[in-house]
């Protein structure tokens, strides 16, 4: 018959000895008092917390925040709905619906074809940056702006009224 409590996955066997503990052990003194150096050490040391909406934390130059769909310099929009972006899209976050411009829309939209529906999914987006390395027209960018909060789903499915900048705004 084996004994299975020496035998080990990996090959070492370590042996635990139970050894008995001192009085000052036992009182948990030692333990207490070297908790209580950490403390004292980290209440010193300086804050890391930012008081937020008083000062601003500094972000990384690469930092990726919330996605716009950009215009062209005529005030159009520059999404064809090729799809690449929703095909680049690891986490499947990108949906969209093609259609066709019809006469007197020239310069809503650059091409002959153009999203009619854009959504993204926030709640599914890892802000990855795919999407905008994917899109041939350069209309989808990740800006230095932090997704707002919401208090149902509903509101971070982003749609092209969040998404397309206003004719007003600057392009990049």
């Amino acid at each position: 018959m084996t004994d299975y409590g020496s035998i080990s996955l990996t090959g070492r066997k370590i042996d635990v000895s139970q050894k008995e503990m001192t009085f000052s052990e036992k009182l948990y003194l030692p333990g207490i008092i070297k908790g209580m150096g950490i403390t004292l050490k980290h209440f010193f040391s300086k804050k890391v917390t930012v008081q937020y909406p008083d000062e601003k934390r500094e972000f990384s130059p690469v930092y990726r925040g919330q996605h716009i769909l950009m215009r062209d310099e005529n005030g159009a929009e520059r999404c064809t709905a090729c799809g690449l972006c929703a095909l680049a899209c690891p986490a499947e976050a990108i949906t969209m619906t093609s259609a066709e411009r019809k006469p007197g829309e020239e310069n809503l939209y650059r091409e002959e074809k153009y999203a009619s529906v854009y959504e993204i999914n926030m709640l599914r987006c890892i802000f990855c940056g795919l999407c905008e390395e994917a899109c041939p027209k350069e209309a989808i960018f990740l800006t230095e702006k932090i997704s707002n909060a919401d208090y149902s789903r509903e509101g971070f499915i982003f749609g092209k009224d969040k998404l397309v900048l206003k004719p007003e705004q600057q392009v990049l």
